[in-house]
């Protein structure tokens, strides 16, 4: 199968400078400064030596964070800009839909903008005035098209855009994270678009951050990471590839953050309603909490889990005298500060005995059923009547992480049953 799309060895430097200005030509020239102060700051590398393929009639998204390359890659192909080095060759007609509103003129309207759109991706105005109906009855925009642009939201933009581009009926489309502005309505009619596409044997070229779309609707992935392609192919391969990258990138600013929260919590007066206290650190320290740490199921520390993954909390706890009356207890809260979950020793009917010197103390969920988010962690050991020797309040922080988006905070274990004449595809 040919190629409708190649990139060999792309290389995309841009140049920073420091936003001086001449207050005028002469004064630059009186000073002797126009040409050094011409001279870049630095220079910053948007892709480094890339290489991939497209192949015809295939439909290909690119994936990355913010920052990696994507768009760039996009506007090389779309020959908005040119590669420092390497080569972009691509075959067929082209229609680019990269940047909300791009090519729009705010002052006169969407039927005159229509025509010199299609003008500018390559049609005759002839071609334009029979495409014309189609392109404003998919935009839905009949009643507004002859009112200023300028007066239209960005979903308006982004619709009139959208059937411009399409409705050229190019050889290869590109497509840049503009959908994310449009009503389910209207994404769902992009997505039948892209559909028709591929069935037709059109080349699409996306960029997005939406993984379920790429796993659903693209035949192969391309990952960027900070401008160099870090995987090419299967898209669930290549998302899970990334979502992995992502996750342990999460940890390291979890575990970034909890360091500090941890090193930044000065002593505090407990709190008369714990739900309402902010993060800190108060207690007589009798006993001393001296470490807290969440193990995975491989007993390795962590800050990410998945929804369902066995997780253990564990905190090495000192006393300098013998204490009989204490109590341990582990609160788990949402980012909007609502516990989830907390229980204590003396809530599981244990009674204290004794605890001299340093100990261990591990609190196991063997099924951490919470949905995707990001949780805070109380750990305290107090005394019965509630005095506390060592109260952490929300100092560690995790991130559970899963491929079901649902709602709520507590994901139970369950399962659907349905009758015979209940089905689904």
């Amino acid at each position: 199968m040919t190629s409708a799309i190649e990139l060999a060895h792309v290389s995309k430097v841009y140049r920073r400078f420091a936003g001086r200005q001449f207050a005028t030509l002469k004064s630059a020239l009186l000073k002797r400064s126009l040409l050094r102060d011409l001279q870049p700051d630095e220079a910053f590398l948007a892709l480094d030596d890339v290489s991939f393929t497209v192949a015809r009639g295939a439909t290909v998204g690119v994936i990355g964070r913010n920052g990696s390359g994507k768009s760039t890659a996009l506007k090389l192909v779309a020959g908005i800009t040119k590669p420092t080095s390497g080569t972009v060759t691509v075959d067929g007609r082209i229609s680019a839909l990269i940047e909300l509103g791009a090519g729009f003129h705010p002052e006169i309207s969407g039927r005159e903008n229509v025509f010199i759109n299609g003008i500018m991706l390559g049609l005759s105005k002839r071609e334009i005035e029979e495409r014309f109906d189609d392109i404003v009855d998919f935009a839905e925009l009949r009643e507004f098209i002859d009112a200023p642009v300028k007066t239209y939201s960005s979903g308006m933009y982004m619709r009139l855009g959208f059937a411009v581009a399409i409705h050229v009926d190019p050889d290869v489309l590109l497509v840049d994270e503009v959908l994310a502005v449009g009503d389910e309505s209207f994404t769902h009619k992009c997505l039948d678009k892209f559909s028709e596409f591929r069935r037709r044997g059109k080349t699409v070229l996306i960029v997005t951050h939406s993984l379920g779309l790429v796993e659903r609707l693209c035949d192969d992935a391309v990952w960027l990471d900070g401008g160099r392609k870090q995987s090419e192919g299967d898209p669930k391969r290549v998302v899970g590839a990334y979502l992995t990258a992502v996750e342990h990138a999460e940890e390291q600013q979890m575990a970034a953050a909890t360091a500090k929260a941890v090193q930044s919590t000065k002593a505090m007066q407990p709190a008369g309603d714990m739900f309402q206290a902010t993060e800190g650190r108060w207690g007589s320290r009798e006993v001393e909490i001296a470490d807290v740490e969440l193990l995975g199921a491989d007993g390795q520390p962590s800050f990410g889990f998945h929804t369902g993954d066995a997780v253990s909390i564990r905190f090495r706890v000192k006393s300098v005298q013998p204490v009989a009356d204490f109590v341990f207890g582990v609160g788990v809260f949402n980012a909007e500060g609502i516990c989830c979950f907390g229980t204590n020793t003396n809530i599981e009917d244990m009674t204290s005995d004794q605890i001299s010197g340093d100990g261990q103390v591990t609190f196991v969920i063997d099924n951490l059923d919470l949905v995707e988010g990001t949780y805070k962690l109380d750990v305290a050991v107090h005394r019965r009547d509630g005095a506390p020797y060592d109260y952490h309040r929300l100092l560690y922080t995790f991130r559970v992480q899963s491929r079901t988006h649902d709602i709520g905070i507590f994901r139970p274990r369950h399962r659907w049953t349905f009758s015979p004449n209940v089905r689904f595809k």
